[in-house]
């Protein structure tokens, strides 16, 4: 009986805490705001049961925070800002209390490239990375013990470019993916058509080092953006922009080695073509991108467990213009999208057995909404 007791009280404490087994989190919502800084970073409250939305906070003039990241224990959140401004670009810190749902800066610190798109926080709670895809840069920041931003301690320039078209015409890094073990991070570049790969070490002034496989390239032209692994840890995925295409891989160790490259949009519709963000559901079974330009869809994947190949299964409607992120909220219920250009944020119902999306009745108007981010809340 006392055994029965203690499992019980287990299961227990592992629902209430384990994200997945929440109900209600935080949203953010980073959005472009114009060189003139505005409302900024949105936070609102999450009921996955209902799929509703209440708004809580937003900060004040704050500039482009275009990007988002939040740290696991929930303190802090950390963002790209003054982004697409010429000659500029920070990383910023933010406070976050859960008991209030606000927000309150901390300090920023210069990415030493303009346009910063991306940034990634290491779980020792020791490091950030962001990438700049204007500026060429990978950066490297250190954290103070209290979340503060310290000085960039490493910065990795690239000139490099495959010249198809136009937006091959110099490196434009997209992304800055620490891999499951966080042993490696991998980085999108779309302007040199591959992915470059870099070891990592915590515990160094200079964690950041080039890997026994410096790139994996790409197609010519195909434009490499977002990036994510597979839950199982032995697949990786890339969604291609220029292409509109998702490149499928086996990872190992740091290596990845092509199975598939599979169209993310509709064979009749013609290029040019803007794929952007990639997730993959909870459960591992289902794969998603998000398509631009002429499009405005989710496509929808199904994943092979065995050999991590996709086999396309559909397309959802994102209900606005220029999905440039989406989210799956971390009980796989619902698929959250923001349409940059439409000032919107759509809630998806996601059916898990079928993958298949469909629209539900909540929704946000936000000016330039550019990412989305959970925090479980209880």
């Amino acid at each position: 009986m006392r055994v029965f007791k203690s499992l019980l009280v287990f299961i227990i404490i592992f629902l209430q805490t384990h994200p997945g087994f929440a109900q209600n989190f935080y949203l953010f919502i980073g959005t472009f705001t114009g060189p003139a800084g505005g409302d900024g970073i949105h936070v609102y409250r999450f009921d996955s049961k209902a799929g509703t939305l209440t708004k809580v906070s937003n900060t004040q003039k704050l500039v482009n925070p275009s990007y988002l990241t939040v740290s696991p224990d929930g303190k802090f959140v950390y963002s790209c800002t003054e982004s697409r401004l010429p000659g500029s670009g920070n990383v910023s810190c933010f406070a976050f209390s859960k008991q209030t749902g606000v927000l309150t800066f901390v300090n920023k610190q210069p990415c030493g490239g303009d346009n910063p798109v991306y940034v990634a926080e290491h779980s020792s709670r020791k490091w950030l990375i962001s990438g700049s895809y204007t500026g060429t840069s990978i950066t490297v920041f250190p954290l103070a013990n209290d979340g503060s931003i310290l000085p960039a301690g490493q910065i990795i320039r690239y000139t490099d470019s495959t010249i198809v078209n136009q937006r091959d015409n110099k490196s434009h890094i997209h992304a800055t993916v620490f891999a499951p073990d966080e042993k490696f991070v991998f980085v999108p570049d779309l302007g040199a058509d591959k992915i470059r790969c870099f070891s990592f070490d915590a515990l160094v002034t200079k964690p950041l080092q080039f890997a026994s496989t410096p790139a994996t390239y790409a197609v010519p032209g195909s434009g490499p953006r977002h990036f994510v692994f597979h839950p199982n840890k032995k697949f990786a995925y890339c969604a291609e922009e220029l292409s509109g295409t998702v490149a499928a891989y086996t990872y190992t160790n740091g290596k990845l080695d092509s199975i598939q490259r599979i169209l993310a949009h509709e064979a009749a519709i013609p290029s040019p073509y803007a794929s952007a963000d990639i997730h993959i559901s909870p459960d591992g079974h289902f794969l998603y991108v998000s398509n631009r330009a002429k499009e405005n869809t989710i496509a929808i994947f199904k994943i092979d467990q065995k050999s991590g190949k996709l086999t396309s299964i559909g397309y959802e409607s994102t209900y606005g213009v220029h999905p440039r992120n989406f989210m799956i909220d971390p009980t796989g219920r619902y698929l959250l999208v923001a349409n940059e250009l439409s000032g919107s944020v759509i809630v998806l119902k996601r059916e898990r057995k079928t993958g298949l999306l469909t629209k539900t009745d909540t929704a946000l108007n936000i000016p330039g909404p550019s990412c989305l981010k959970m925090l479980a809340i209880d």
